[in-house]
């Protein structure tokens, strides 16, 4: 009998469906993808960090914003180019923590935590900041019970404004990358926040330059008035 090969789109949808079977979790993915000397991907290095650091630290000026809280502060990288007066960096991976921490070790104006989302309670506001951001995280965060959780913590931590710098589609991709369309959901979820403003990247992504490119923009939030989480 002739051997029938499986058709192409069979195929890479078993592949895909493998490859889905074995993820560990957004946290767990992270967490080994540090400790196996990764980094923190393409768009926290290079042209894209700059622009990403031009952008934000103009607009801290700008705003005189005196301290900033970063949900996902990675391996740093993106951090080294920030000219922040005072900065708190969250993520979920302890490696990603440690390298932190290494890193600015004699930086006297950055501090660094471990972060769970569901282990995390601050009605004191001790993890509180005029600047929330979120740089290109919130596609990485596959379950939905972690990104609505962390989408609280993010928007419950600002006084000011918050920043997202993602992409803004619903659409599964890889393993580790779930598109989302975040600004609806802040719509329907969190009203006292407005959107103020979407600011593109220079460099939109190119299939051919995935790793000079980008699928995210700057989407900038503001308070309206005293709402409350």
């Amino acid at each position: 009998m002739r051997n029938t090969p499986l058709l192409g789109p069979l195929a890479l949808g078993l592949h895909k469906a493998l490859k889905t079977r074995s993820f560990p979790g957004s946290a767990a993915y992270w967490e080994q993808r540090y400790q196996q000397g990764g980094d923190s991907g393409p768009g926290s290095y290079n042209r894209l960090a700059q622009f990403k650091a031009e952008w934000l630290n103009a607009f801290v000026a700008r705003h005189g914003i005196e301290r900033v809280i970063e949900w996902g502060c990675g391996d740093g990288h993106q951090l080294s180019l920030a000219q922040y007066p005072a900065y708190i960096g969250l993520d979920v991976s302890k490696t990603a923590v440690q390298l932190c921490m290494q890193r600015f070790e004699q930086d006297a104006t950055k501090s660094f935590f471990y972060y769970h989302p569901f282990a995390f309670h601050d009605p004191l506001g001790i993890f509180r900041a005029e600047l929330s951001l979120s740089l290109d995280v919130i596609y990485h965060l596959i379950e939905d019970e972690v990104f609505e959780t962390y989408m609280r913590h993010l928007f419950a931590s600002a006084s000011r404004y918050v920043v997202i710098y993602s992409s803004d589609e619903d659409r599964r991709q890889d393993p580790h990358v779930r598109l989302r369309n975040f600004s609806s959901w802040v719509q329907a979820v969190l009203p006292h926040w407005q959107l103020l403003e979407r600011v593109p990247n220079p460099y939109p992504f190119d299939a051919s330059q995935p790793e000079r490119t980008s699928k995210s923009d700057f989407f900038v939030y503001g308070r309206i008035g005293n709402g409350q989480e």
